[in-house]
């Protein structure tokens, strides 16, 4: 199969065609997801709470993203692969580049960091030195403890107008794909208009290039609080094969996310 590539994410961008995208830890759910039609992928911190149990993101550690890169890469080679920075992994111009190197070779195609323009320098030193970066903007995981919970952001005009201005800035530094985390759907629609670069949302409306979920939400695994904007595919279909399927399906179709997964 052809690499997927982040200029075919951005050909797909520029002729309308949504894409799916999905969290995978393991070589094989890696290669189920790519057999079914996946051919985008990300390692997220995400795996401290499906995988490990912790209650946030913030113990994961490089590592441990090395780890289950390396492992999804094997069962997806031909994948575009996104592999997320954990907590504190790029606080300094050393420790990124140390973090982003160890991802990379580990497999990553493209790497993900979570904050807004004071990142502008950080993403253009690593897009100065080959390593492409994904942004995340919007509700940003690792910054629970500021945030006082999973909330949604950029309900206010103001904090609106910030999010834009965020994405603008992280573009215009380097960055070649963004994720819209938790964010209504009108502010999402005013970001993937501006932007040059795909756009990915997860519980920001069906307005975004492309969608993703973290794979035990899209199966209906997750202990605890189910998230507003996920759906069990599993117990739509039946079958884990059908169900990823369908997911890809009514992502392209635009079906999913429907007004009910959606914030406003």
């Amino acid at each position: 199969m052809k690499p997927t590539t982040v200029s075919t994410l951005r050909q797909w961008k520029k002729s309308g065609r949504k894409f799916a995208s999905i969290t995978a830890y393991d070589y094989s759910f890696a290669r189920l997801f790519a057999d079914e039609g996946i051919q985008v992928m990300l390692v997220g911190d995400s795996l401290g709470m499906v995988v490990q149990g912790h209650d946030s993101t913030l113990p994961v550690t490089i590592d441990d993203i090395v780890y289950h890169t390396q492992a999804v890469r094997r069962g997806a080679p031909a994948a575009l692969l996104m592999a997320d920075l954990p907590f504190m992994t790029y606080a300094t111009p050393e420790q990124t580049f140390a973090s982003a190197a160890a991802l990379m070779r580990a497999g990553a195609n493209m790497v993900k960091l979570e904050g807004g323009k004071w990142l502008a320098e950080t993403v253009q030193q690593l897009t100065e030195r080959a390593v492409p970066v994904c942004g995340h903007l919007g509700l940003t995981p690792q910054s629970v403890n500021i945030f006082g919970g999973y909330k949604v952001q950029g309900r206010e005009s103001e904090a609106a107008d910030g999010l834009l201005a965020d994405a603008l800035a992280l573009e215009a530094a380097g960055a070649q794909m963004m994720v819209l985390e938790c964010v209504p759907v009108a502010l999402a629609a005013r970001i993937t208009a501006a932007l040059t670069i795909p756009v990915i949302g997860i519980g920001a409306g069906n307005v975004t290039d492309g969608q993703i979920l973290v794979m035990h939400d899209a199966f209906g695994i997750t202990g605890g609080h189910i998230p507003k904007f996920a759906r069990n595919f599993l117990m739509d279909t039946g079958d884990i094969r059908a169900a990823v399927r369908q997911y890809v399906t009514d992502v392209e179709a635009g079906v999913y996310p429907a007004d009910e997964h959606s914030f406003h």
